[in-house]
């Protein structure tokens, strides 16, 4: 019953390529945005963190398609690209924009609840003593926010890897260049006989992300010990 062919191979490495991609990427954007978010007082808080959670309430298919509208040769942002010879529609990394869009909001609410928790006395004595904002950041928030920066990262990880509405609105399925797990399901799913492969990658998928929450939680543990030492 367990059977993968080429194509879902490729299919498996480029979901976990897309994923990677995508989690590295945002993972400083989103440490900064929950930084900004917590510690931060400026006018229009309360719009940006509304657009921030905006692709959680939002069908992943509607957020595919607001990209293409930016993302695409006519679009403003797609358009500018296009006179610099660069192309991200049906590319890979039209699938790992996707997965960044529709993933932000989890990793940035994890480090947020984890920032949320840290001890304000422990900063207000830094700032007391003189530290600057960035050693503040740097020598308190940060180390303290190790186990929600990893668990955001786990999250977004997941959450990549098990995308499918944005990036086929904005990837295409195209196998071997943008077909992910995902999409390869799908297939399947539409194909007469494909029950057993799909049901495959249905178990390779269970398998990368359980390996996934147990990483997170062995790297959860092992800081949670360094900090209470």
């Amino acid at each position: 019953m367990f059977e993968l062919t080429f194509s879902d191979l490729q299919a498996v490495m480029l979901s976990a390529k897309v994923a990677l991609a995508s989690t590295v990427l945002a993972l400083p954007l989103g440490f900064m945005a929950a930084y900004l978010l917590v510690f931060r007082t400026f006018r229009g808080k309360t719009l940006v963190e509304g657009v921030l959670n905006l692709p959680l309430v939002l069908p992943p298919v509607v957020v595919g398609y607001l990209l293409l509208l930016l993302l695409g040769e006519r679009g403003p942002l797609g358009g500018l690209l296009k006179e610099l010879g660069i192309r991200i529609v049906f590319t890979w990394w039209a699938a790992v924009i996707a997965a960044m869009v529709v993933g932000f909001p989890l990793m940035v609410r994890a480090i947020r609840i984890g920032m949320e928790d840290i001890d304000r006395q422990l900063i207000m004595a830094s700032r007391t003593l003189g530290a600057p904002w960035h050693d503040v950041l740097c020598s308190i928030i940060a180390p303290l926010s190790v186990r929600s920066v990893i668990a955001g990262a786990s999250l977004m990880f997941a959450r990549s890897l098990g995308e499918f509405g944005a990036t086929i609105v904005l990837a295409g399925n195209i196998p071997g260049v943008t077909q992910t797990i995902p999409l390869a399901i799908y297939d399947y799913t539409n194909t007469p006989g494909g029950d057993s492969m799909a049901l495959s990658l249905c178990l390779v998928s269970v398998s990368i992300s359980f390996a996934v929450l147990l990483f997170n939680e062995t790297l959860a543990r092992r800081f949670g010990r360094r900090t209470q030492r």
